[in-house]
């Protein structure tokens, strides 16, 4: 490969268990769903092509997210945490020839497409690996080149993600920093869902 090709690989399907069962993805800010915004975030910052991970309600998903160009990816066993949508949002990039997977969680809109597209840029080759930085802390985004899809589709347990792995890779990883550009802050309680959550009109469909 001669073009380094991101995917965007935006993790979309939690229930909300802490948020009285309403799914993360179908949240609204500003105006959007949730899963609008970090799918159109990706996009901005670069990603293509950009796979969605949903599970919750996915009929619903669907049927109110406007996604354009986006793939849909199901996850029936998202009860089971995080690693089960990673690990299906990276089987899901098999053949598209990506040299890297740019993995967004739904729940964060404090961080955009200039965050994103910063940490993108850290794509060298198949063997890259970098994460956001918020004052010397890993968060999200995080890149992962596909040379490493293999052992993180391995690890990807529970609610750990792609963590445990990450811990491992010491000075392999490429921390960024983003904390001028974003605010990584999660959407996981209804004290959340009161102060960090702005309404607004949706746009025309």
């Amino acid at each position: 490969m001669t073009a380094q090709r991101v995917a965007g690989l935006l993790l979309a399907a939690g229930g909300g268990r802490r948020l009285g069962g309403r799914p993360k993805a179908l949240l609204e800010h500003d105006g959007r769903l949730l899963v609008e915004a970090g799918a159109a975030a990706l996009r901005a910052a670069g990603c293509d092509p950009v796979h969605v991970v949903i599970g919750a309600e996915a009929a619903r998903v669907r049927e109110r997210a406007a996604l354009p160009g986006c793939v849909l990816v199901e996850n029936p066993d998202w009860g089971s945490g995080m690693g089960s949508s990673l690990r299906a949002g990276l089987a899901s990039l098999e053949g598209e020839s990506c040299t890297a997977a740019l993995v967004a969680l739904v729940d964060q809109p404090g961080i955009g497409a200039a965050a994103m597209a910063r940490v993108r840029a850290a794509c060298h080759s198949p063997a890259a690996l970098a994460a956001a930085g918020y004052g010397g802390r890993r968060g999200h985004p995080v890149l992962l080149g596909s040379r490493h899809f293999a052992e993180v589709s391995r690890l990807a347990r529970g609610d750990q993600g792609a963590r445990g792995f990450l811990r491992a890779q010491g000075a392999g990883l490429t921390l960024v920093e983003c904390g001028d550009l974003a605010e990584p802050y999660d959407i996981d309680t209804t004290e959340d869902l009161r102060t960090r959550l702005r309404p607004g009109p949706r746009p025309e469909r």
